[in-house]
Order: structure tokens, then sequence, then C-alpha cells
């Protein structure tokens, strides 16, 4: 087994890693890294109902679609994320019992009273220390997960901070819960750099065949041009979801704007924008944001154009085109 440490914390460039070594390099693999803040929202989920938009935006949060399906997670620099990646018989790759045990090995040998709950959960306690998620293409299973180790909880908790009932859909969500880092648990303090060494090291000694693996540059190549094509693009971090409607009622002074979007593959395919008072619909800006990407940055610039005054007299653009997410 090839066993990477990846220095890298882009968390698209470590997306691509991923998938590369699991598609490009026959031998099972082991990885260990961390990014940058940033959301990493399951395979098939609806990316903006998985986040608080405004403060994903304000704290310039990457938002990335991963190759495993799953809940949504938070990552950054005070998070180790772990990936195993292995060849094995179809229908018997599965096993986050297995994946999850080594990682469990350190852990309590660190006297971390980790344990295994539910299907993809560590936890100590009530409270969870890593989410887990699993991708499987004929005989090869990608394995990963996270461990908070000593990250800023209160940032976590503010980026998957969601509204109830704007967002209606059929895709998986996310099962929040109370967290925890690990190193609130531990009897002598140790740096996630130390905590990483002890895991690599961990893996190493535990598994036969083991070898030190870096990335060269043809992989480097590889990973890039797929983070290029893939993972730093709109269409597939948001743009992938399933389809979804949105609904929200706007309050610009004395008026209310009840609004309906239904967007497939991130695009409105349907647009309602009615006075509540007059219950006459707003034709011309429905006409306008139809066929349209769900995304705040092309709605504006589609509005740059567009003269929404006779419409909505008195009101902002941006917040007309805030309100629509």
């Amino acid at each position: 087994m090839l066993c990477i440490k990846n220095e890298h914390t882009d968390p698209c460039f470590n997306a691509a890693a991923e998938e590369h070594l699991f598609r490009h390099i026959t031998r099972d693999c082991f990885m260990l890294y961390r990014n940058r803040p940033s959301i990493i929202v399951g395979k098939h989920q609806n990316a903006l109902a998985e986040i608080n938009l405004d403060f994903v935006k304000k704290k310039n949060i990457s938002v990335v679609r991963r190759l495993s399906g799953g809940g949504t997670v938070y990552h950054d620099l005070g998070n180790l994320n772990f990936t195993f990646i292995r060849n094995g018989e179809m229908g018997k790759l599965v096993d986050f019992v297995k994946f999850t045990g080594p990682i469990l090995e350190v852990l309590n040998s660190l006297s971390v009273p980790a344990r295994l709950e539910g299907v993809n959960d560590l936890r100590v306690g009530n409270k969870k220390i890593s989410g887990n998620a699993e991708h499987v293409f004929k005989n090869r299973v990608l394995h990963h997960g996270t461990l908070l180790f000593s990250s800023n909880l209160a940032d976590l908790n503010m980026a998957l901070k969601i509204r109830q009932g704007v967002y209606r859909d059929k895709a998986v969500r996310s099962v929040r819960g109370n967290v925890v880092n690990i190193s609130e648990f531990l009897e002598s303090k140790i740096s996630i750099l130390k905590f990483r060494n002890i895991i690599f090291h961990h893996i190493l000694t535990s598994f036969s065949g083991t070898e030190e693996y870096e990335l060269t540059e043809s992989d480097k190549k590889s990973i890039q041009q797929l983070m290029e094509e893939k993972y730093t693009r709109w269409e597939w971090n948001f743009g992938y979801s399933p389809r979804y409607q949105f609904r929200q009622v706007l309050q610009f002074g004395e008026k209310k704007l009840a609004v309906r979007l239904l967007v497939e593959r991130g695009i409105i395919s349907e647009i309602h924008l009615v006075d509540q008072k007059s219950k006459e619909p707003l034709h011309e800006i429905e006409k306008e944001l139809t066929g349209v990407a769900h995304n705040q940055a092309v709605i504006m610039e589609k509005l740059d154009s567009f003269d929404i005054h006779p419409s909505l007299p008195g009101v902002d653009k941006t917040d007309l085109v805030n309100g629509l997410f």
C-alpha cells in the first residue's frame, strides 16, 4: 500500500487528488491531508441547502463537492482527513468497520475513548469527532473520513447553520449533531502534525507491503488538470445538485414578494415572483431570469442590463438577488 503525506491544503486540489489516486493508481493507497477552511458536500446533496451562504461568503470559505455520498462536513487546518483506497471483491467493498479500525486503534492508544457509532460516525461519549463516507466503482473502494482535532467549532457551526423550509428537494440531507475536538481528550497535548505522524506511522507498520509515496510531477499534472476541469467549477460544486425548489417571501418596505424557483442542474427552469398584495406576477423579471444559473454572480450580471424598478420601485437590485438564495 502506498502511504502519502499530502501537504497541499487547497480543498479543490485534494478532492482531485483523491479521484486521481482512485482512478489512475492501481495499488492500494492511504493518504493524510488537511484543507484550509472549506465545506465539503456529498455527491448527491443540494449544496445551497447545506450551507450558511452569507457566512460562507463573508469568511471566503470554499465549497467543494466530493466524489462520495453522505453528508456535508466542515474542514479547516485543525481537522485531519484520512483516505483509504483499496482493491477488493465486488459486493464486499463497503466496510466502515474495517477502515475506521486503524484510526480507532490510534485514538484509543492516546487514551481517547472513541468508538464507531451507527454507520459512519466516530464518537466520544455522545459527541462526534469524525464523519466517514465511501465511494465504490467496480472492484475499488474509496473510504475517507474527517478527524476533528483542534478545529474552530464556532465557525463550523456557523458555516453549517441552515434555514429550514426554504429549499425543497429529494437530495441527501446532512444529520447535524454535537461535535467535539479530539485534543480535548488528550492526556498529553500534541500538535495536529504530531497526531498526523502518529497515524501515518501506525498505518506504515500495521499493513504489510506498505511504503511511503510522494506525488510525482505526473501525478500533480493530472490532479491539476482534474481540479481545473471539475473541482474548481461551479457546475460541479453547485450545479450538480439534484432538482430542487426554493421558496421565500421577501419584504421590501411595505411590499411583500413571494418567490418560487424550480432549479434543475443548477439552472432556473421556472421562476414565479408575485406581489402578495396585488397578486400580480412580475413577468418581466421572471422572463429575464428563466434559464439563468442559480448563481448570485450570474444573476447579478444578468440584471445589470435590466431595470427592475418599473416592477419593483425603490428596491435595490442586490437585495433582490440576495433574496433568491
